[in-house]
């Protein structure tokens, strides 16, 4: 696989899935702009500069993934554009929530809306903010998005109905602006990854529990490795050695969405 050394926009809460990809990225050459809670992203920043010799500084852009102003979000790509020179190669969205788990019964209002914001709003939003920019460049590019399984029918499991419900309409905008965006050269994939144990169902269950039921319960017999597991297939979606793929959800999830219902009754 070729090596990327693209200017890549990405969104991050600072969450060990987005912490290695980024590393990642940085340690292929790609110069980085991050869009999330600043204070948050500074570690990532850190653990790139203190590890990679000569990679490209980090930039950090503050940016409120709860806001419900599509004008604060289309600032924030301003400024992410102007830091790369005017142009991106790629987007990667890698910021979700998906709450606590809890019965559908008990999820508030509030909490509901918080999930659909950060998890739909700010993925719409960011969309059309980069991709409209794309198109103004004229040089097209690839955007990614990331959830968990959960936003898949084969992945669902009990006490996370609001995050699988607004995670589950990525995968339809992904469909639906790859057929909108393709005349401007701009590709829309997504990623759907297994669990780890630092996700909220494997911690709602309990750390060692789920590291001794896991070997039975799914066909690699092991919780993905946010270390190892995703950081190339991030790089291939934005490699030019995916320019054909576009409207496509990838699986990087070891077969746990296939034995979803084993798992279920094992954890």
């Amino acid at each position: 696989m070729e090596t990327p050394a693209k200017r890549v926009l990405m969104t991050s809460n600072g969450d060990d899935v987005s912490t290695n990809i980024a590393f990642h990225l940085a340690k292929h050459g790609c110069k980085l702009v991050m869009l999330g809670n600043v204070a948050s992203l500074r570690s990532i920043v850190d653990k790139i500069k203190d590890s990679i010799e000569g990679s490209f500084p980090v930039e950090l852009i503050g940016l409120d993934m709860e806001s419900d102003s599509e004008q604060v979000f289309d600032a924030a790509v301003q400024k992410a554009w102007a830091c790369c020179s005017g142009n991106f190669d790629a987007f990667l969205n890698s910021y979700t929530y998906q709450g606590k788990i809890q019965d559908i019964l008990q999820v508030s209002q509030d909490e509901f809306k918080k999930t659909t914001r950060i998890n739909l709003t700010a993925s719409w939003f960011l969309l059309k903010a980069v991709a409209s920019r794309m198109k103004e460049n004229g040089s097209g590019g690839s955007i990614v998005f990331m959830a968990t399984i959960a936003s898949g029918q084969r992945g669902l499991y009990p006490g996370a109905d609001a995050y699988t419900t607004t995670s589950a309409a990525l995968h339809q905008l992904v469909r639906a602006s790859a057929i909108s965006l393709g005349k401007h050269k701009i590709r829309v994939n997504m990623i759907s990854r297994g669990l780890h144990l630092g996700d909220e169902y494997p911690a709602s269950v309990g750390r060692d529990r789920a590291i001794k039921m896991i070997k039975d319960a799914a066909p690699l017999g092991q919780w993905l490795n946010p270390n190892t597991d995703l950081y190339s297939t991030v790089i291939y979606l934005i490699s030019d050695g995916s320019r054909f793929m576009t409207g496509t959800t990838i699986l990087v999830d070891g077969a746990q969405s296939l034995t979803r219902p084993r798992l279920k009754s094992y954890m």
